[in-house]
């Protein structure tokens, strides 16, 4: 399909700025669950002992639970029909249980046996994440609904992308805050303080959009599904008929697949980076590692927010989300490739010497983080908008407004790739070699195997994740003559 010809927004399909940022807050404590569980749960090895490879079960066996509540809960957002709307009631409880929640499963001691940690944050995490289920799924469709304009749905998500960076600027600090004894005596000790932070700031920001942001087409909905029979077996039915129809849809596959390859590519190796930071570029110094691990995540973020957001939505209004996407993730591959030489103290001070004038690791560190944000930060930003473009096409051929089952599946989609991902991290650390008993005597071999993993992992998923959305065909032209059927079988626009 051609991508050239453009639509301008009308200004009754325009989000205001304050609904923007209102929905962008929600999108920071989406994020900062995940994010903060990733940095943080590096504490489980260095601070408690446990094997990596049990911490990738707790991982990966907690998510499995998603697989069933998340399309489940899809279904139930999409059905409900309160005077406070289909998605907020859940959105709000949600965020408050989901704080609460963070905030106590951190509060353990040292001293219990491994399978006593074991046990606790694989319970604790099932509970968790069926909260998050219960905040994010309704929350995820609810950015999908706020406008029916093509251009309008990228910024929607640019803005959301922009405040869901937040997380991951803050986040990769938490390992040197916890590990640094001028703020804690112990990681664990850290570890507590931090989740009772981060748990305050999910329930306070979390309740924002369900209580200030507006359910568009909340009415719409409603009246394509009044006449639907009621009862248990019906529900049943429709719950399973929506969950196969959404898998039929052939664009909805396709950015499902790119997503699944680029984002768990990068999460299957995104804990190794901090490995080889400590014990490779810094010679085992956990807390020089883990302050530069936290200065690259500062600089991902800091490019994702201020360079990747607003050239992603300008690149996707002149060329189209699908090129946009082929672009950014081209632009990513260049910057896992730069990391085999700007993290090895071998070669940086040839590169600061060429490129800056001077002799720094720490700065040649962070130049691939500019680079690899574009992966991440080009995905969620583009891919979002596609989905709000899939669900109008959806709506077309079947006659429902199912944002909530399409938001369910593409993240079911994710967290499954990230149950594989937290299942073989722990399996390809334990295969480098790496051994935390040996402190700064880490073999040759291990930080070798460190490098090559670190690298070579998440260019193939990218390279995978291009070919899956090369021929994506909902292109600008095609989703305004979608919303023109849309309108004219209604009889009125959303």
């Amino acid at each position: 399909m051609s991508e050239a010809k453009h639509y301008a927004t009308s200004q009754e399909d325009r989000v205001s700025v304050f609904q923007k940022i209102t929905y962008g807050l929600g999108m920071l404590c989406n994020n900062l669950i995940p994010a903060a569980l990733g940095c943080m749960v590096v504490v489980l090895n260095l601070g408690l002992g446990m094997n990596p490879a049990l911490i990738g079960y707790i991982m990966s066996l907690s998510r499995l639970g998603d697989a069933f509540t998340d399309p489940l809960m899809g279904y139930i957002s999409d059905n409900t029909r309160s005077r406070f709307g289909r998605r907020r009631p859940y959105i709000f409880w949600g965020a408050i249980s989901l704080g609460i929640i963070f905030a106590l499963l951190w509060q353990i001691k040292p001293g219990q046996s491994e399978m006593f940690y074991f046990w606790f944050f694989m319970i604790g995490c099932n509970i968790l994440f069926i909260a998050n289920t219960v905040f994010s799924t309704p929350f995820i469709a609810f950015g999908y609904e706020m406008t029916p304009d093509y251009h309008e749905r990228t910024r929607i998500m640019a803005w959301a992308n922009w405040f869901g960076q937040i997380p991951w600027l803050l986040c990769p600090w938490f390992w040197w805050m916890m590990a640094n004894p001028n703020f804690f005596k112990t990681p664990v000790d850290g570890a507590r303080y931090i989740a009772l932070t981060v748990g305050a700031v999910v329930v306070v920001l979390g309740i924002l959009p369900a209580i200030f942001c507006k359910e568009r087409l909340q009415k719409i909905a409603d009246q394509e599904t009044k006449q639907k029979a009621k009862g248990m077996f019906k529900h049943i039915a429709d719950f399973l008929k929506g969950f196969f129809i959404t898998f039929k849809c052939a664009s909805f596959l396709k950015i499902c697949t790119a997503t699944f390859f680029l984002f768990n590519g990068f999460m299957l190796v995104s804990g190794l980076g901090t490995y080889v930071l400590i014990y490779f570029a810094f010679g085992g110094d956990q807390v020089m590692g883990g302050k530069y691990n936290g200065l690259f995540g500062t600089a991902s973020a800091l490019s994702t927010i201020f360079i990747v957001i607003p050239i992603v939505t300008k690149l996707a209004t002149k060329v189209g989300k699908r090129k946009a996407f082929i672009i950014t993730t081209s632009i990513s591959i260049l910057g896992f490739l730069m990391k085999w030489w700007c993290f090895n103290p071998q070669y940086s001070s040839l590169w600061v010497i060429n490129l800056l004038g001077m002799k720094d690791i720490s700065l040649i560190i962070l130049l691939p983080a500019i680079f690899i944000s574009f992966g991440i930060g080009g995905l969620f930003t583009v891919m979002g908008s596609m989905m709000a473009d899939i669900c109008d096409l959806d709506e077309l051929n079947n006659g429902e407004r199912r944002e909530g089952m399409f938001g369910a599946i593409y993240w079911w989609t994710v967290k499954l790739g990230m149950t594989v991902a937290f299942a073989f991290s722990g399996h390809i650390l334990n295969a480098t070699g790496f051994d935390v008993a040996l402190g700064v005597n880490q073999a040759a071999k291990s930080l070798l195997l460190l490098r090559i993993f670190d690298i070579v992992v998440p260019i193939i998923a990218s390279v995978i994740a291009i070919l899956a959305i090369v021929f994506y065909t909902i292109s600008e032209e095609k989703a305004h003559d979608i919303r023109l059927q849309l309108e004219k079988r209604r009889g009125k626009t959303a």
